[in-house]
C-alpha cells in the first residue's frame, strides 16, 4: 500500500473536532494550551486574482520586478553531497588548497553508515506501526535515482549515474494525474530537458487549484517550484515570499491556525515546553536562549504552565534572537513580543525577564547572551537548526559551529524541535519525492480538519507552507535554506557536537497522547530512542528531542 493516496472525504470525527484547552493540574508537566476551534478564527484575507500564468499567481498580487532576474547560481549552486556525520577533528583541519571533496565525501557518507546504521537515508519507514510502506506509489516502489540538472557536480555525483531508466519508467506511467504528471515533470527536468518540463508546467497549470483535493493542491504549488527552478529565479521567489510585508495579521493568523489544525507542528513546542519544565524543578533561576523566537507563542504556554507549579516559581529570563532583516523585527517585533510576554508574566504572577537581540544567529556569540553564574542554562533550537547551512553547503558549516559553541556555554538542557524529512543532501529528483510525499501528509491533514472550501485552509498553506515548498523544489546551494534532515541525522549531530540524549519524560509522553486525541484520530505520536515523532497515519512530521 502507498502513502499517496486519493484523497477521502473527511470523516466527521476528525471535521468536527472541538478544540479546547485540557490541563491537568494534578501534574507538574501539565501544558496549557489554547485550542480553539477552527471555525472560529478571523483573518484579514489577501484577496489575489490567481489570474495570472506565472508561478507568482499564488503568491503575490502582482510580479515584482526581482522576480524577473534570474540567478546562474540556482543551475550550478555549489554544495558537497555529504550528509552528517564526520570526523571533526580531520574536516576542521583540513587546508583550502589540499580540499578534495570527493576524498571526503566518501569518507562522511562511510561514517555515516557507521555511526547510523541509517539505511533509510531519507527515514521513510513506518514510524507508527501501522503496516504501510512509505512509497509514493506503487510504480515508484524501486529505488528513486536521479542525477539533478540543477545540482552541482558534488551533488550529483554522489547519487550515482541512476537515472539512466527512470525515463523508460515514467513513460509506462498513466500520466493522467497531477501528481504523475508532475513527478514525470520532475524526472525530465532533472535530465534537462527543459522543453518537455516546459510543456508539462503549462500542462499542470490547468489541472491543478488551490481550492481543489490535496493531490491537486500540493501540485499547484511544487509545479510553480519547478518553473521557478526552471527559470532559474527560486531564490527571488522564496525572497519575496519571506520579506515581502503581508498584513501583519494574516501571517500571524495563519500560522497560529496551522498549530491549531495540525497539531504536530503544535505538539514539537509542547514536548519542548515539558522538556523545560522538568529541567526548571529546584531551580531558582532559569535563563531560555531562543535562537529564533519568531512571535514569541511558544512561551506564552510555558509562562501559563511555569504559573501553574507549587511552591515558589522561578525567575525566568528569556533571550530571544531574531534576524534584524525579518519582516517581524522591521514591524518592531522582539519589542512587541518583549512587551506582550511581560504583561502575561506580570498578571500571573511569574517573575520574568526579556532581552532582545537583534543578530543573525550564525553571528550570535556567547557574550551576546549574558549568560549569568548560578542560574541554569536552556537553549530552544524550535524549527531553527534547519536553517543553518551545513558541510554540504560550505566547509564553514554555520550549523555544528553553532551546537558547538552551545555546548561550550555548559546548558543544563538543549531542546530540538524539526521536520521530520531529509531535503538538505539528497539531490534534485530524490528530494522532490521525498517532499512530496512529506508535504502531502501535511496538506491532507489539513483536508480531514478544515473544509475544502476554506480559506483559512488556502491562507494556511500559502502563507506557511508554499514558501517553504518553493525553497527546496526550486533552490540550490546557498540559496536552498529550507534543508530538513531526519531524526536519525539530527541525533548523530547533536552527539558528534558533543551533547547526550535527554529521554522525554513520561508525564510528556502521557500528556502528549492525552491532547493528541483531542484531534483527528489519524494523528499518531510515537517515542522512539527518546525523542518523540508526531505524525499523519504513517508519515513521521515532527520530532522533538530533548539534550544535555
Amino acid at each position: 500500500m502507498s502513502l499517496v493516496r486519493s484523497a477521502e472525504p473527511a470523516t466527521a470525527s476528525c471535521r468536527n473536532t472541538k478544540l479546547y484547552s485540557v490541563q491537568d493540574s494534578s501534574d507538574s508537566t501539565n501544558m496549557a494550551f489554547r485550542m480553539s476551534a477552527p471555525d472560529k478564527h478571523k483573518l484579514v484575507y489577501v484577496t489575489d486574482s490567481y489570474s495570472s500564468e506565472s508561478y507568482e499567481k499564488y503568491f503575490f498580487d502582482s510580479p515584482t520586478d526581482e522576480l524577473m532576474h534570474s540567478s546562474s547560481s540556482a543551475i550550478s549552486g555549489s554544495s558537497i553531497p555529504s550528509y552528517l556525520i564526520r570526523d571533526y577533528v580531520e574536516i576542521q583541519s583540513l587546508d583550502t588548497l589540499d580540499y578534495d571533496p570527493d576524498k571526503m565525501k566518501l569518507k562522511l557518507q562511510e561514517l555515516e553508515r557507521a555511526l547510523l546504521a541509517d539505511n533509510d537515508v531519507d527515514g521513510d519507514y513506518d514510524m507508527f506501526g501501522t503496516g504501510l510502506s512509505m512509497e509514493v506509489e506503487g510504480e515508484w516502489s524501486d529505488p528513486i535515482r536521479s542525477d539533478s540538472f540543477h545540482d552541482s557536480p558534488k551533488e550529483s555525483s554522489s547519487s550515482g549515474s541512476f537515472l539512466g531508466s527512470i525515463s523508460k519508467e515514467v513513460s509506462n506511467v498513466s500520466s493522467c494525474s497531477p501528481k504523475q504528471r508532475l513527478i514525470e515533470c520532475a524526472a525530465i527536468l532533472s535530465e534537462g530537458n527543459i522543453e518537455e518540463a516546459s510543456a508539462i508546467i503549462n500542462e499542470l497549470r490547468q489541472m491543478v487549484s488551490i481550492q481543489g483535493d490535496p493531490p491537486q493542491r500540493i501540485a499547484a504549488y511544487m509545479v510553480e517550484g519547478l518553473a521557478a527552478r526552471m527559470a532559474a529565479s527560486g531564490k527571488y521567489l522564496y525572497k519575496a515570499l519571506k520579506c515581502k510585508e503581508p498584513p501583519s495579521s494574516d501571517r500571524l493568523a495563519a500560522m497560529q491556525i496551522l498549530f491549531e489544525v495540525c497539531p504536530c507542528f503544535k505538539f514539537g513546542f509542547m514536548a519542548a515546553n515539558g522538556a523545560m519544565i522538568e529541567a526548571f524543578k529546584d531551580e531558582k533561576i532559569v535563563h531560555v536562549i531562543d535562537f529564533d523566537i519568531s512571535q514569541g507563542s511558544q512561551y506564552i504556554t510555558l509562562i501559563q504552565t511555569i504559573a501553574k507549579q507549587p511552591g515558589e516559581l522561578p525567575h525566568l529570563r528569556l533571550t530571544g534572537v531574531d534576524d534584524p532583516e525579518s519582516v517581524q523585527r522591521l514591524n518592531g517585533g522582539l519589542k512587541i513580543v518583549g512587551l506582550r510576554l511581560e504583561k502575561l508574566a506580570e498578571i500571573l504572577g511569574v517573575p520574568f525577564e526579556f532581552r532582545a537581540v537583534p543578530s543573525k544567529t550564525a553571528l550570535v556569540t556567547p557574550s551576546m547572551l549574558d549568560c549569568r553564574q548560578g542560574e541554569a542554562l536552556v537553549v530552544n533550537f524550535a524549527f531553527q537548526l534547519h536553517h543553518m547551512p551545513d558541510e554540504s553547503v560550505s566547509t564553514i558549516n554555520q550549523r555544528d559551529q553553532l551546537l558547538r559553541m552551545v555546548k561550550s556555554m555548559n546548558p543544563k538542557l538543549v531542546t530540538v524541535v524539526e521536520q521530520d524529512v531529509n531535503t538538505n543532501t539528497s539531490p534534485f529528483f530524490p528530494r522532490f519525492i521525498e517532499a512530496y510525499s512529506y508535504y502531502y501528509a501535511v496538506f491532507d491533514s489539513l483536508d480531514a480538519t478544515l473544509p475544502r472550501d476554506s480559506q483559512d485552509r488556502m491562507n494556511v498553506e500559502r502563507q506557511c507552507l508554499a514558501r517553504d515548498i518553493v525553497n527546496i523544489v526550486a533552490c540550490e546551494g546557498v540559496e536552498r535554506i529550507e534543508r530538513y534532515e531526519v531524526a536519525g541525522k539530527w541525533s548523530a549531530r547533536m552527539m558528534m557536537a558533543g551533547f547526550k540524549p535527554c529521554p522525554m519524560s513520561p508525564d510528556v509522553i502521557d500528556m502528549a497522547r492525552k491532547l493528541i486525541t483531542e484531534y483527528c484520530d489519524r494523528y499518531k505520536v510515537k517515542e522512539d530512542l527518546g525523542a518523540l515523532h508526531f505524525g499523519w497515519e504513517d508519515k513521521s512530521l515532527i520530532v522533538a528531542s530533548a539534550w544535555s
